[in-house]
């Protein structure tokens, strides 16, 4: 398999599998306001990967940023995530946080894991198996081990960097509004407007029906070149989103400014 994203069809035909492991990557909360239509349904056999509070480092003062090579090890071996496992990953919303997660294991080595397109809504349209959500639960422990790709995560430095350098693309999955600052920031404290040389790229754009459009609407949409690609956004959920949206079109290097807008605009870097 080398698309990263697959149909709520294959995943009914595969949701028996031996190997595979359904993981909802659930966020209580999101800054676009976007609202859970299900909130008490999970996919039959679904595991869920607790961005905010397991597979974040909560030591780190902002939010949703990457744990260490040691702390995902432990939780993804809590949800009984095997080395050999097959992974597809959703989210409540369609597509939102379920990127970010596909994300986190192919920053973390893994690169079995793909994105269920239309996420939970898209299973329950099509009348596929669920039950209520499940909070606690305990599995056999897997024998995952992460082994992070730096590469694939930027910080702060690397980002004022390409900005003279210019080497690679900034996209920015943030709203107009957000980016051209004729909207105050949803975050208390920041400041308003964008990276400068960034290029505005909100999520919103690439989606229809909480699926991904076509791959000649990407394309027209995108114009990608062969430059390297960096994606940013308010916390770095959406980011992978419009980066997901990339790897549908495109085999340029890819990375995430994991700090985004919430870092960038609580200091004083460059803005526009």
């Amino acid at each position: 398999m080398t698309n990263p994203i697959v149909s709520a069809a294959w995943l009914q035909e595969h949701l028996n599998d031996s190997n595979l492991i359904v993981l909802e990557a659930r966020l209580e909360q999101n800054q676009s306001n976007l609202e859970n239509q299900n909130p008490d349904l999970q996919i039959k056999g679904a595991r869920l990967f607790d961005i905010k509070n397991n597979f974040s480092d909560t030591n780190n003062p902002l939010p949703n940023t990457f744990p260490s090579e040691e702390k995902f090890t432990a939780e993804a071996q809590k949800l009984g995530i095997n080395s050999n496992s097959t992974i597809v990953v959703y989210d409540t919303l369609g597509i939102y946080s379920s990127p970010r997660a596909w994300w986190m294991f192919k920053a973390m080595g893994h690169s079995n894991v793909f994105v269920l397109d239309g996420g939970l809504p898209e299973w329950i349209k099509e009348g596929y198996p669920t039950e209520e959500q499940q909070q606690q639960t305990t599995y056999s422990k897997g024998n995952f081990t992460a082994k992070f790709q730096p590469e694939l995560i930027k910080n702060k430095e690397q980002i004022l960097e390409n900005i003279t350098t210019k080497e690679a693309v900034l996209m920015d999955a943030r709203s107009a509004d957000r980016f051209h600052a004729t909207l105050e920031e949803p975050r208390a404290g920041l400041r308003s407007g964008h990276i400068p040389g960034s290029i505005n790229t909100p999520f919103t754009e690439l989606q229809q029906d909480g699926k991904f459009k076509s791959t000649e609407e990407l394309k027209e949409i995108l114009k990608l070149n062969d430059q390297p690609l960096l994606f940013t956004c308010g916390s770095g959920i959406t980011a992978c989103i419009v980066l997901l949206a990339t790897e549908l079109i495109s085999d340029n290097p890819k990375a995430v400014y994991d700090g985004s807008w919430t870092e960038w605009g609580s200091t004083d870097l460059p803005i526009e």
